[in-house]
């Protein structure tokens, strides 16, 4: 049995906490021989800044580099509001997309029955949802240059991001969506703004080039951005697969993480290009909710994103679908039974914290994979 190694790299506020869980559900699986990891620890964002004043350090990038995958936490909170730009605890995060060239974002928005009654939007909306938005992660404005401010005198002030994509970026892009959409429903919408925006002219153009040279069984929708965010929250269900760029991404993945009910239950997948050799890629996986230091410590914190992304993994990094499946299964049986951590709670259901809801997931799986 090959040997998966996991670098953990829990972060700031209720990171710690979640990662526990996973962490739980990694050694299960290690002992009782169903996959063997082995695992490392590593300290990023505000944590990393405390220890060594930077976001992340050279020592645990080399970690990173060596690692088959990468279980991230969250980063950040008020306590580093006053450090500089270029050591805040996101520039840890941001520089492990860039140096490992995680490229591709994958942000599946899931409802679960059990929590159909938790979304802002009607049942009949969101019952049975199942997307996936891919971003572009690694170019667009947050990382363009120029990116600057300038002192302009008299109290005025400039500042410049630049929105920079070239061809190659958006065809690899958009064959991560159409490969994928090839696994579920075999559909497509492309989202920028091409009608304001050069860059969403090429986008545009590039997506249908690639459709028409490579995908033409694949449905192919493009809609604007501002559209497509609308019609997330008027029927979202008419999506399958959305591909679009790393700020329409990060905006539309996060109303589409809140149809489900929560930013504490939806996992996200950064993966790199396959390697021609060895037929691995980087990768690194993450929760969509950020480290809510308002919770952190208390036992407060949803635990199923964290042990989501770790069921990407799973699936994306190690070719074990069908343990994925049966973590997805146990999940859903656990809310199904009406146990709930403190921001999917309801009238009528059972209050659990972060430890009592990840303990029952584990439970569920074993019950599973018995």
């Amino acid at each position: 049995m090959a040997t998966h190694k996991l670098l953990l790299l829990p972060g700031d506020g209720i990171g710690p906490e979640v990662m526990g869980e996973v962490k739980r559900l990694i050694d299960w699986l290690s002992v009782s021989g169903i996959a063997k990891f082995e695992t490392d620890t590593g300290l990023v964002g505000g944590s990393a800044y405390d220890a060594h004043k930077v976001s992340i350090s050279e020592g645990d990038m080399v970690k990173a580099k060596d690692a088959d995958a990468i279980i991230f936490g969250a980063v950040g909170g008020p306590k580093w509001d006053a450090v500089p730009y270029e050591v805040r605890p996101e520039a840890g995060l941001l520089r492990l997309r860039k140096d490992l060239r995680l490229f591709a974002n994958l942000r599946p928005a899931v409802c679960y029955p059990a929590l159909a009654d938790a979304s802002s939007l009607k049942r009949e909306a969101v019952e049975g949802l199942d997307i996936m938005i891919v971003r572009e992660l690694t170019g667009g404005v947050y990382f363009g240059e120029p990116k600057t401010i300038t002192d302009l005198g008299n109290g005025q002030k400039r500042a410049i991001d630049t929105q920079v994509y070239d061809t190659y970026e958006i065809e690899r892009i958009a064959r991560v969506a159409f490969d994928l959409a090839k696994k579920r429903r075999n559909k497509v919408t492309s989202m920028e703004k091409r009608n304001v925006m050069k860059s969403g002219v090429l986008w545009n153009e590039v997506v249908t080039q690639v459709h028409k040279r490579e995908y033409s069984d694949v449905t192919l929708e493009h809609q604007l951005a501002d559209s497509g965010g609308m019609m997330l929250v008027k029927w979202p269900k008419q999506f399958d697969v959305i591909v679009t760029d790393n700020l329409f991404g990060d905006m539309l993945s996060d109303i589409a993480a809140m149809l489900t009910g929560s930013l504490g239950m939806l996992p996200s997948a950064s993966l790199g290009e396959v390697d021609v050799k060895s037929k691995k890629r980087k990768a690194l996986y993450e929760p969509v909710h950020g480290s809510a230091p308002d919770i952190a410590g208390q036992g407060l914190a949803n635990p199923i994103a964290m042990i989501s992304s770790f069921g990407m993994a799973l699936r994306y990094s190690f070719d074990m679908g069908a343990l994925a499946d049966k973590l997805d299964a146990a999940i859903a049986a656990v809310l199904a039974s009406g146990l709930r951590t403190a921001d999917i709670k309801s009238e009528g259901t059972t209050a659990a914290s972060t430890t009592q809801m990840g303990e029952a997931i584990l439970k569920e799986l074993q019950k599973l994979h018995a």
